[in-house]
């Protein structure tokens, strides 16, 4: 495995325990908190969390071959009940990391054709990667700051790629049955 695929796939782990540790706290925000008004780019925590599940949609059908294309939001909120987001978001981070531990060398350079509104741009596979993760921590990133609004206090969520972070990350790795082996890439 290249140091390329390595960082990758790296990336596609922290972004599931990244996406498990906020979906974690916000289970425990008082009734209403969720869809709550806060200030953002989105409206609310609801409206946030959804868009990322719903760009994650788009990015990783392109990246399978797909042309779903903008149908991944016809529908802005398809999950506004917290549990049924979470477990739709796993499942989409899950599908990120087996699409990421299945590339091989050549595929990062591989070309993604993404279906726009009237065109099909087309990218290099690990550019639309760098995007689908810098969207992601750009998004859970407002969520964190909307949730200093809340009864909760936000989790960390950066804590997920370097060894000496295993103590903090423990809870998530529990919950999503994860190894440091996995994660940290060591018996690749």
């Amino acid at each position: 495995m290249t140091d390329a695929l390595r960082f990758i796939r790296k990336l596609a782990f922290a972004n599931m325990l990244a996406n498990d540790r906020l979906h974690e706290t916000v289970a425990n925000l008082q009734p209403g908190e969720f869809e709550a008004p806060r200030t953002g780019f989105f409206p609310s925590l609801v409206a946030t969390l959804n868009h990322i599940l719903i760009i994650d949609w788009f990015y990783i059908d392109a990246l399978e071959g797909g042309t779903l294309g903008p149908k991944a939001w016809e529908n802005q909120i398809p999950f506004p009940n917290a549990a049924d987001l979470r477990a739709s978001q796993l499942a989409s981070d899950r599908r990120l990391l087996a699409l990421c531990q299945a590339l091989r060398d050549h595929d990062p350079a591989r070309p993604v054709h993404i279906h726009r509104t009237g065109r099909i741009q087309v990218e290099r596979m690990d550019d639309v990667l760098s995007h689908l993760f810098q969207h992601q921590t750009h998004h859970r990133g407002q969520a964190h700051a909307m949730l200093s609004g809340t009864s909760i206090r936000p989790p960390q969520i950066d804590e997920f790629i370097v060894a000496d972070d295993a103590a903090s990350r423990a809870d998530a790795m529990v919950r999503l049955g994860l190894t440091e082996a996995e994660v940290m890439q060591l018996d690749r």
